[in-house]
C-alpha cells in the first residue's frame, strides 16, 4: 500500500503545486483572467471525467484481471480496447468544446474580460488539446493498475514543470504580449502532448505491461461491453458531483468577480489538504480490486478502516495548518483586503467541515469502485448531490443570503451525509458479491 500511496500522494501534491502556481502567475496578470480561467477549469474537469469512464473502468478491470492472474491476451485486450474508445470520446469532446464554449459562456453573467479568458482558454486546452489530455490519462491508469505509480509521478513532474515554464513565457515575456492567456492554455497543451510521447515509451520498455497495438480492432466486444459496464457508472458518480458544482457555479457567478475569484483562490488552497487523500483513495480502489480478485475480500474489509482514519486525520490536519497561515498565503494570491481576502478566509474555515466528510468519500467510494459495487454509489450520490449541493446550496446561499459560505456549507453537508451513507455501505458487506472475476 505505501508502494502505491506515496508516489501518487506526492504526484497530487505536484499537480496541485503547480496548479496553485498557475493560479498565483495568472492573479500577478489580471484578476478577470483567474475568475475565466477558474470558472472553465471546470468543464476541463468535467470533460476529464468523460475520459475517466474508460480510463477507470480499464484499471478497475485490469486490477481484478492482475489478482486473477489472467492470460497476456486478456490484459491486452483491455488496453487495447481502452485506446480504441478513448480516442473516440476525444475527437467528439473537440468538436463539442469548440462548438459549443460561445453558447455555454451566455449561460453565465461574466464581464467582458472574463468571458475572453475563459473563451480562448477552453477552445485550446479543452478543445485542441483534448485528444492529449486523454492518452495521458489513460497511460497513467494504466501504469498505475500495473503498480507503476513512480513512473506515471515522474513523468507528471516533468510535464508540469514545463507547465510552469510555458506560463512564465506567456505572462512575463512579449512574445505572446496581448494574447497572454492563450499562451497560458498552449503551455498546458504542449505538457500533455510530452505526458504522452513520455508515458508511451514508459509502457514499451516495461516487459510485463500488455499493451500493443498489433490486432487493435479485433478486440471481442465483450472487452468494450465490460470496461463500459464499469466505467460508465464508476465515472457517472464524479461526472453528476462536477455538473452538480457547475450549477452551483452558476447560481453564485452572480454575486461578481471578487466571488468568483475568492472561490477559486480558496479551492487552490485547500486542495493541499485533500491530496494524501485522493492519494490514499487512489491506492485503495487498486489494492481493492487486487484483493477480490485473489478472493481475498475479508482483508480488503479490514484495510479501508485504517485507510479511512490515516486519511481523515492527515486531511484535517493540513486544513489547520493552512487555517493558522491563512493570512501570509492568501495575500500571495490577492491584495483586495476588503472583499476578496475576507471571503476566502471565511471560506478556509468552512473547509473543515467538507474535508471530513470528503475523506470518508474518497475513501470508501474507492473501495466499492475497486470492488466492482457501482450502482449504489452512482445512484445515491446523484440523488444527494442534486438535493443537497444544488437544491440546499440555493437555499442557504441565495434564498437565505449567507452568500458563497451558504453554498460551501451545502458542499459540506453534502460530502459528509454522503460519506456516511458509504461507510454503511461498506460495513454491509453486500459490496463483495459484485466481483467481475
Amino acid at each position: 500500500m505505501i508502494k502505491l500511496t506515496v508516489p501518487l500522494a506526492m504526484e497530487q501534491f505536484f499537480r496541485i503545486l503547480v496548479s496553485s502556481v498557475d493560479t498565483f502567475m495568472l492573479s500577478t496578470f489580471s484578476e478577470q483572467a483567474v475568475a475565466g480561467v477558474g470558472l472553465v477549469g471546470q468543464y476541463v474537469f468535467f470533460i476529464q471525467i468523460l475520459f475517466n469512464v474508460v480510463c477507470i473502468g480499464a484499471s478497475i478491470v485490469l486490477a481484478q484481471y492482475l489478482g486473477a492472474e489472467k492470460s497476456d491476451d486478456e490484459l491486452n485486450y483491455i488496453s487495447q480496447a481502452s485506446s480504441v474508445m478513448i480516442t473516440v470520446i476525444s475527437l467528439i469532446l473537440t468538436a463539442v468544446v469548440i462548438l459549443g464554449i460561445g453558447p455555454l459562456l451566455n449561460c453565465y453573467t461574466l464581464a467582458d474580460e472574463v468571458r475572453n479568458s475563459a473563451y480562448n482558454y477552453f477552445v485550446i486546452f479543452g478543445g485542441y488539446c483534448a485528444v492529449f489530455t486523454a492518452f495521458s490519462l489513460l497511460q497513467s491508469a494504466i501504469l498505475r493498475s500495473y503498480g507503476y505509480t513512480r513512473d506515471a509521478m515522474i513523468v507528471t513532474i516533468v510535464a508540469n514543470l514545463i507547465n510552469v515554464g510555458g506560463n512564465a513565457l506567456a505572462l512575463y515575456t512579449p512574445f505572446f504580449k496581448g494574447h497572454e492567456v492563450e499562451g497560458v492554455a498552449w503551455a498546458s497543451g504542449a505538457s500533455m502532448i510530452i505526458s504522452c510521447i513520455i508515458l508511451q515509451i514508459m509502457i514499451v520498455r516495461k516487459k510485463d505491461v500488455k499493451f500493443t497495438l498489433k490486432g487493435i480492432f479485433k478486440v471481442p466486444s465483450r472487452v468494450y461491453h465490460m470496461i463500459l459496464k464499469i466505467g460508465i457508472p464508476t465515472a457517472g458518480e464524479n461526472l453528476s458531483y462536477n455538473v452538480a458544482n457547475i450549477m452551483q457555479t452558476a447560481m453564485f457567478s452572480t454575486l461578481g468577480t471578487e466571488v468568483m475569484s475568492a472561490h477559486v483562490y480558496t479551492q487552490t488552497i485547500i486542495r493541499f489538504a485533500y491530496a494524501l487523500s485522493i492519494a490514499i483513495g487512489g491506492a485503495t480502489q487498486i489494492k481493492t480490486g487486487y484483493y477480490v480478485g485473489a478472493k481475498q475480500s475479508d482483508v480488503a474489509y479490514k484495510k479501508l478502516f485504517l485507510y479511512w482514519m490515516f486519511a481523515t486525520i492527515s486531511s484535517v490536519s493540513l486544513v489547520g495548518v493552512l487555517n493558522i497561515f491563512k493570512t501570509p498565503i492568501i495575500s500571495l494570491f490577492t491584495k483586495d483586503t476588503e472583499v476578496t481576502a475576507p471571503i476566502v478566509s471565511t471560506l478556509m474555515l468552512v473547509s473543515f467541515y467538507i474535508e471530513f466528510g470528503r475523506c470518508m468519500n474518497l475513501i470508501f467510494v474507492g473501495g466499492l469502485k475497486g470492488s466492482g459495487d457501482i450502482k449504489f454509489p452512482v445512484v445515491y450520490g446523484i440523488f444527494s448531490m442534486w438535493s443537497i449541493i444544488v437544491g440546499l446550496g440555493w437555499f442557504l446561499g441565495i434564498y437565505c443570503g449567507l452568500g458563497i459560505v451558504g453554498f460551501w456549507l451545502a458542499v459540506g453537508t453534502e460530502e459528509t451525509t454522503r460519506g456516511i451513507a458509504m461507510v454503511l455501505r461498506w460495513r454491509s458487506k453486500r459490496w463483495m458479491k459484485h466481483a467481475i472475476v
